[in-house]
Parts: structure tokens; C-alpha cells; sequence
């Protein structure tokens, strides 16, 4: 059976099938969450096991752990799966517990509401003696009060009577196995410190073996069959583990209704100093499910208020752009301002690559800004209060100035391996990743932009400019000359992860860049634009802060004019220096022979050849520098260090790289459906838009949103809605608006906020409604299709286009 809905519903994701190959990934698509804690949409009767993984996440909740491999003792530090607060599972007349998978299911539904932030679940089963149950659940994260979560399960025996028995748990003994590649490896990050039995529940506490901190959850019960509740509770404890038990008579269409209420908390820094206490008292406090549920609800409903996007036209589009910001804000909502957390790569919906912080935030930090700005300076305070960690490490690497890890976790250090062990020759060998630098300038990126949307001076004035400043020394300490008087950037990789390494590089890694080396000069041409709108006694406590001289200034333009940016005759700037040298690949034949090749790095290696060798992309590379500027500034920027470039440049070369990349990154096809626009190709552009938006819905790269969603291109499909189909560049002082609604769109609806105003937008296919909420002016300007337009705040206006 397909796991596409054969209706799109606006406001839900649903599933009438069950499919055990598929249920990891829809356990990371039915994940809920508030920002703080995210809990995998497993059905609650389920252990971990090959086909199901229940797991609960915590915004910057890790711990490390050595594990052996071959003769190395490796280090990984990991998102630490938290005690299991969902299971509830049921037997009939003391038989076997209950498994989806070992039964016979007469009907299913499954419904992740992302007005409510519930996930609903319906199921009718039958066992292997003919009788037949009803079992319906609802649960949900409350987006009010973060540390709590709530469950209503309910049973009813269709076809027979019996003595029902329940079985409830917060578990403990659990490991970190949501990873099929990470088994070898030491996943073991929770011990036990106690546990105790109430009336209605208990209490379960724990603490991470190395990072030491504590983890409580509390738990009470309400049984009721009929209306009438059960008294008789009977809780018990095992190491690490709390049980709480309880049996039913039920007759023949007789329902029992379990209402489980957890409070969840931790002793991390920015949680609070005694988990359990507080875990306690927020329990005594909440009321019944419905309660707390009614109190969630306000909170999403205002919180859709500000970040819902309507699509007339295309269901599909409408139910998946929701699906994208519904999982966005279990990742990081309102709720993460007070939590130094930065949005990790795969959400809080699963443990692939460790719960760690990449680059991704460069494709999700820009909705925020525009969205929920304050959530957005939350994000950039995690990398400030890292930037220290930055600076050492820059400095053990024999640089100035700031240089960010590739990967991040708890503390700000380098969470990349330098080594890996290759499985065929058993040998170890270098690994280049912690190479992409390129993780700084996406950083330097998103202060900038954020200071541009939001104005925010306070910010820039007290750590904004400190970031970017820093930043801006380490790649001008990166950047060495060389015997043709122009500078160079050796020892790097791009965002292209299939090259690592090329023979005219010594040491690992590439050299000159072209996303690399015109960022940098971008970032260089930036500093001064940054200072400058800073009043002149918060750029003094600046410098004086850093010790930064106004001749570091004039360093860097040079090096930004004399940055080398290798462009061909024909006006293709070269990936790095020696690409253009590299052997051409036949494509044609690799599908032919593969059909799938997204990973062609491992299919290469596989058959005994590199990835190195050969002209292909994992994803934009060179065509990412198109993405985060404006191709006038790229062109300023090349033809500043002397190469010249046609009028064409950008659809020469997004012609040459498309064809030359495998999209083995969910990032690259929303990279490409936006140039292709941006180049008048817009039936290309469509279709990959909506690859890319269907993307972890589809499950396309190999299975791999089982581990988790891929947050970076949930951000950026939702953005592209603003920035390409709506039209709007934001990157400009006033707003520029050019509408171009993909083709089965026939209305959209959202609003943002823009240098401290609120716009309210509302788009057909001809005409734009625009209204501006303002508190600090009455007049405000924007450009529509090239003409200059005079908007009255707080007055709606509509114009033909």
C-alpha cells in the first residue's frame, strides 16, 4: 500500500495504512514537541526494536561516551535519548502483550493535528483467538508549558469480555539506538539514581554518565471505565524503571479511558537546579488532560497566528508547508528563547548525526528572523556563548580571530572525527569533514542578517559585531598570499561533501573555494556596512572589547580584492582550484546501471575509484554563493579580483553544475528550485521545489528520515515561498516585491515582520493585498514589479500586477 494519503487534509498529517518498513520514518514525521523536548510518534505499546523507536529528545541535552573501535578508543559526544515516558501496553485474560506487529489490523488511522499539536491514533485489532479491540490515543507536547506532556488512551473490547490488564512505564533502561550505524559504538548515556512509587504513579530520576546531569520525570494516572474511576493502582520500581500496573473487567463495549500526565525535567544549566522538586511541583499543579490541553492549545493557536502560510490551489503543498512549520517549532519554538540550544540538524525528532549543529541553520535562521525574531537571537546566543571555544580553537590551529566547529554540540568544540576507519581494508585514514569552514561564514551570515531584518543594534552592540568581527579575522589569518601577489584559501572544503581532498592541496581539504573565497570577501565588504550603522561609542566598546584596529579594516579589503576566484573563458567560476581539470563522469550510464544515485561517493568507492577525481556535487556548491547573495553582488565581488563576468554568468552556470550534481543532500534541490527560478527556468523550478518540500515526507535519501527530519530543508522550502513565489528580497533596505505563484497555487497568505513593521501579505495570481502594522512610522516604501510605492501603516491596500 502507498504511505501517500489519497486526500491532503490543510491542517494534518495522516496515515490509514500500516507499513513496518516505513514506521521509523513516520515516527520522526509524527513526532510532537514545544522547542524544548520532542517526543518520536512511536505508538505507545512499542519497545525499540528493528521496526519501531520510541525516543524523547531534550534541546541541548548530550553526554559523551569512549567506545573501542578496532585499536582506538573513539569519543562521540551524543543527543541523549531520555526515559521513555510513552509506553502503555495492555494484555487480554493474561496473555502476551500486545504488538501491532504480531496481529491482524482490521482498520488504522493515525493523525498528527498541527492546530492542536496532537497525535491521534485509532486502531481496531484482532488476535489469533478472533477477538476483537478498539484502541484509541491522543497525546500531545504542551506548547504552553514545556515540561509537560499527556497521553489519553483508551480500549474497548468489541467482540468479547475479559479481564484487561495494563501496564504503564517511565523507563530508564534505555540505550541510544536509533542508529543502525552507530551499534558499535558505545550508546549507553543514562544511569540510574531513583525511583519511587505514588498513589497514582511516582517518580523516576536519572543522570548522564558523563556530562552528569540529572533528568527527572513524574507521573500521575487516572483510570476511569465508564465514567467511573479505578481506584486500585499498583506502582513498583525497578532499577532505572517505574511501573504502574492496574486490571479491568471489561464486558463486551465496555471502554476504559487512561489519562498519564509527565513532567519532564532537567538539572542543565538553563533548566532548573533540582529537577526532580521541580518535576514534582508542576505535576501537583497540572490539571486533567483536557486541561492541559486547552491551555497547548492557546499557546499553537497564537503561535499559527504568527507563522501560518495559506496555499489555495494545491492541497498537497498546503498540508506539507504546515507539516514543515509544525515540525520547525517542535525543534525550536517561542519556548527555546530561555535555552541555550541551537537547532540540530535533524530536530528533535531522532539521534542521527548526534543531535549536532551544522551549518543548516544558514536555511533556517532567515524564516525565523522574518517569523519569530526573538527565537532567531536565541540561536545566534548559542554560538556567542561558544565564541570563546571558537576562538581556541582557531588558535590551536595556528589562526586569529573565531573559527567555528563543523560540528557543535554541548560546549562549542570541533565534534567532527579527524579519523575514520575504512570497514573493507581495516585501516584508519584522515577524514577532511571538520574541513568546512564554511560553517563560520553561514554563522557571520545569519548575524548579518538578522541585525538587517530586525534592526536589533542592542544585539549587535553586545555580541552580534564581536562574532562577526571575529570571524572576519579568522579567515583574514586563513587567507595567504601567494607568488602571483593574490590572495589564496588552502585546506578547506565546500559544502560539496563528495570532494575532500586534491592533489595541489597539501594537507587535506581544497584549495580556493569559490563559495568560500567570495563569502569571505562578502563578509570583509559586510564588516564595515555593520559598523558603520552602529552608533560611534558602541563601535569603540567593540574595538576595545577585541582589541580591533581600524587598519584591520583596510587588511581586509585587500585581501578582498586580491581574493582568488579562478572563472573560465566562458564565465563559469571554477568549484575550486584544479575542478576544471577533473574527469568528466557519465552520468547517463550510472543511472542507467543504479538508478539511484544520490550517493555517488560510495558507489565510486565501491568500485574502487574517488569521488575526488571526477566533476559531481553532492549539492550547490558554487551555486550556493547564488543563494545566500544576490548574483549583482557576486559579480562585484568576482570582477573586484579581476575576472570578468558575462551578463549571463548565472544561467551558464547553473546549467553547468546541475548537471554535474547528484542531490545526495536534501539541501540541494530547494538550492536549485530557487536559482531555477531566478533564471527563468520555472517548470524546472516547480518540480524541485516541490521534490524538495516533499522530501522527508517522501522519505527520497534512502530511508534516512527514520533518524530524524532534515530540518534545514524544511526552513528553506518555507522561505522559498516568501523569497521566490511571493517574490520578496529581503536583503535590501526596502522591500522589493515581483510576484510568481507556481502554477497550481492560486492564492497565498502569510505575514512577517520587516525592520520592526508587520506585513500582512495576501497574493493572486494579479493581485497583491498588502497592509503594514507600524509603531515606529506612518509611511512606509516598497518596490512592486521595479516601481516605488507609498504604503500607509495600518491600511490595506491592493494593486494589480
Amino acid at each position: 500500500m502507498s504511505d501517500k494519503p489519497e486526500t491532503f487534509h490543510s491542517w494534518s498529517l495522516e496515515y490509514s495504512d500500516y507499513d513496518a518498513k516505513k514506521e521509523k520514518s513516520r515516527e520522526s514525521l509524527l513526532t510532537i514537541g514545544n522547542g524544548y523536548l520532542g517526543s518520536r510518534g512511536a505508538m505507545e505499546e512499542a519497545n525499540a526494536s528493528d521496526t519501531n523507536y520510541p525516543g524523547t529528545y531534550i534541546a541541548g541535552l548530550y553526554n559523551r561516551s569512549t567506545s573501542k573501535i578496532a585499536d582506538k578508543d573513539i569519543e562521540n559526544e551524543d543527543f541523549v535519548n531520555v526515559p521513555n515516558w510513552l509506553y502503555l501496553n495492555f494484555k487480554i485474560n493474561g496473555g502476551e502483550w500486545f504488538d501491532v506487529n504480531n496481529c491482524k489490523l482490521i482498520s488504522i488511522n493515525r493523525k498528527l493535528d498541527f492546530c492542536s499539536g496532537q497525535l491521534h491514533k485509532y486502531l481496531v485489532v484482532e488476535d489469533e483467538k478472533g477477538r476483537q479491540t478498539a484502541i484509541s490515543s491522543k497525546r500531545f507536547a504542551s506548547m504552553h508549558n514545556p515540561h509537560l506532556v499527556a497521553m489519553d488512551y483508551r480500549l474497548k473490547p468489541l467482540n468479547y469480555s475479559a479481564k484487561i490488564s495494563f501496564q504503564s512505564a517511565l523507563d530508564g533502561q534505555i540505550i541510544n539506538d536509533g542508529v543502525t550505524r552507530y551499534r558499535d559504538l558505545n550508546q549507553k548515556h543514562i544511569e540510574p539514581v531513583d525511583q519511587k512509587t505514588t498513589k497514582n504513579g511516582g517518580w523516576l530520576k536519572v543522570r548522564t554518565s558523563q556530562s552528569k546531569i540529572e533528568i527527572a520525570e513524574a507521573v500521575k494516572h487516572t483510570v476511569k471505565i465508564e465514567g467511573e474511576k479505578l481506584a486500585e493502582l499498583n506502582s513498583r520500581t525497578e532499577e532505572g524503571k517505574l511501573i504502574t500496573e492496574f486490571n479491568c473487567e471489561l464486558r463486551q463495549n465496555e471502554e476504559v479511558k487512561i489519562e498519564k500526565i509527565v513532567s519532564i525535567y532537567t538539572s542543565k544549566k538553563d533548566d532548573v537546579a533540582d529537577a526532580l522538586q521541580s518535576s514534582l511541583d508542576t505535576l501537583e499543579r497540572a490539571g486533567c488532560y483536557s486541561e492541559v490541553l486547552d491551555e497547548s492549545k492557546a499557546a499553537w493557536k497564537k503561535l499559527w497566528q504568527k507563522i501560518d502560510i495559506v496555499i489555495e490551489g494545491d492541497s498537497k503543498s498546503q498540508m506539507l508547508v504546515r507539516l514543515h512549520l509544525f515540525h520547525l517549532m517542535v525543534a525550536a519554538s517561542p519556548n527555546n528563547t530561555n535555552i541555550d540550544a541551537s537547532i540540530a540538524a535533524r530536530g528533535l525528532h531522532g539521534e542521527a548525526y548526534r543531535g549536532h549543529i551544522f551549518w543548516d541553520e544558514l536555511y533556517i535562521l532567515p524564516l525565523y528572523n522574518l517569523l519569530l525574531p526573538n527565537v532567531a537571537k536565541s540561536v545566534l546566543m548559542y554560538r556567542y556563548r561558544r565564541l570563546n571555544e571558537a576562538r581556541a580553537n582557531a588558535k590551536q590551529h595556528g589562526y586569529s580571530g573565531a573559527m567555528f566547529p563543523w560540528q557543535s554540540g554541548s560546549d562549542g568544540r570541533e565534534e567532527t572525527q579527524v579519523i575514520h576507519l575504512n570497514p573493507v581494508s581495516g585501516e584508519w585514514g584522515d577524514d577532511y569533514s571538520s574541513l568546512q569552514r564554511h560553517v563560520s561564514i553561514a554563522i557571520a551570515y545569519n548575524v548579518w542578517y538578522y541585525f538587517h531584518v530586525t534592526g536589533d543594534t542592542e544585539f549587535m552592540k553586545k555580541y552580534g559585531a564581536e562574532m562577526f568581527l571575529e570571524i572576519c579575522r579568522f579567515w583574514a589569518s586563513k587567507a595567504k598570499k601567494d607568488t602571483n601577489n593574490q590572495y589564496s584559501i588552502a585546506n578547506v572544503m565546500g559544502p560539496d561533501e563528495f570532494h575532500e581532498t586534491n592533489t595541489n592541496t597539501k594537507g587535506g581539504g581544497l584549495t580556493d573555494n569559490a563559495y568560500t573565497n567570495i563569502m569571505v570577501a562578502w563578509l570583509f565588504e559586510k564588516s564595515r556596512e555593520i559598523l558603520n550603522k552602529l552608533p560611534e561609542a558602541a563601535q569603540q566598546s567593540v574595538f576595545t572589547s577585541i582589541k580591533f584596529e581600524e587598519k584591520e579594516l583596510d587588511y581586509w579589503n585587500t585581501i578582498e580584492e586580491k581574493l582568488h576566484i579562478p572563472v573560465s573563458d566562458n564565465g563559469i567560476i571554477e568549484q575550486f582550484d584544479g575542478y576544471f581539470k577533473l574527469k568528466e563522469l557519465d552520468w547517463e550510464a550510472y543511472r542507467k546501471k543504479y538508478n539511484n544515485i544520490y550517493r555517488l561517493d560510495r558507489i565510486l568507492k565501491a568500485e574502487g575509484k574517488s569521488p575526488d577525481d571526477f566533476k559531481l556535487a553532492k549539492q550547490a556548491d558554487t551555486l550556493m554563493t547564488f543563494y545566500t547573495i544576490d548574483e549583482k553582488d557576486v559579480k562585484s565581488i568576482v570582477e573586484k579580483s579581476g575576472r570578468h563576468l558575462p551578463d549571463d554568468f548565472l544561467s551558464k552556470n547553473y546549467e553547468y553544475y546541475l548537471k554535474r550534481t547528484s542531490h545526495g543532500s536534501t539541501l540541494s534541490r530547494v538550492v536549485h528550485a530557487y536559482l531555477a527560478n531566478k533564471c527563468g527556468i520555472k517548470e524546472d523550478g516547480d518540480q524541485l521545489y516541490l521534490d524538495a518540500l516533499q522530501s522527508d515526507f517522501s522519505d527520497i535519501q534512502g530511508g534516512t528520515t527514520a533518524e530524524g527530519i532534515h530540518a534545514g530543508v524544511m526552513g528553506a522550502t518555507v522561505l522559498m515561498i516568501m523569497k521566490t513565489f511571493a517574490g520578496i528580497n529581503f536583503k535590501k533596505e526596502i522591500l522589493e516585491i515581483n510576484p510568481s505563484l507556481p502554477s497550481k497555487w492560486e492564492k497565498l497568505k502569510f505575514s512577517f515582520w520587516f525592520k520592526q513593521n508587520q506585513y500582512f501579505v495576501d497574493l493572486t495570481r494579479n493581485k497583491l493585498a498588502i497592509r503594514v502594522k507600524s509603531e515606529i512610522s506612518d509611511q512606509i516604501h516598497f518596490i512592486l514589479m521595479d516601481k516605488k510605492i507609498l504604503l500607509y501603516a495600518n491600511k490595506k491596500e491592493v494593486f494589480n500586477y
